[in-house]
């Protein structure tokens, strides 16, 4: 599965992904708060902020996937859900680290709400280890939302 950057006319494609792999994934484990806030356009807005640190798997137009990077943070990964167990969740995470290790960035994080059991499982069958909770300042149209999340860690490089 070939990675590539995000194209501007993919922005609406992305953000229904976003949205739709959202919710299936954390509507029902997060504080009705953040699922109201978390709205189509708000991915929208979101994902048009960060096109530039997106990369996507599928066809132009037809992603199945993307991952975004925010300095030394693997910050979103999300595949549409008839396209998962198809490697591309993996195929994602791998240029992503190849990325950040290219930035020189030595360890890499992440955050994945708790109880996404799922995604926690394919975190740590990828070398990703839990180093804790955490509490993550969610910006939304609602203001700031704190939410307790796990935090994963990954070690891409060593000094030496």
């Amino acid at each position: 599965m070939d990675v590539r950057d995000a194209h501007a006319s993919e922005i609406d494609a992305l953000a229904k992904l976003w949205y739709d792999a959202w919710q299936d994934a954390h509507a029902r484990i997060v504080p009705e708060t953040l699922t109201r806030a978390r709205t189509r356009e708000s991915f929208r807005e979101r994902i048009a902020a960060m096109l530039a640190d997106t990369r996507v798997a599928g066809l132009v137009g037809a992603p199945l996937g993307f991952c975004i990077l925010r300095e030394d943070e693997l910050y979103q990964l999300f595949v549409v859900a008839a396209a998962r167990g198809a490697g591309i969740a993996a195929a994602l995470i791998d240029d992503a680290e190849a990325r950040l290790a290219a930035r020189g960035v030595e360890t890499t994080w992440l955050t994945c709400a708790i109880g996404n059991d799922r995604a926690a499982r394919f975190y740590e069958k990828r070398g990703w280890h839990r180093a804790g909770i955490v509490v993550d300042p969610l910006e939304t149209s609602l203001g700031i939302i704190p939410l307790e999340v796990w935090r994963y860690e990954k070690i891409l490089a060593r000094r030496g």
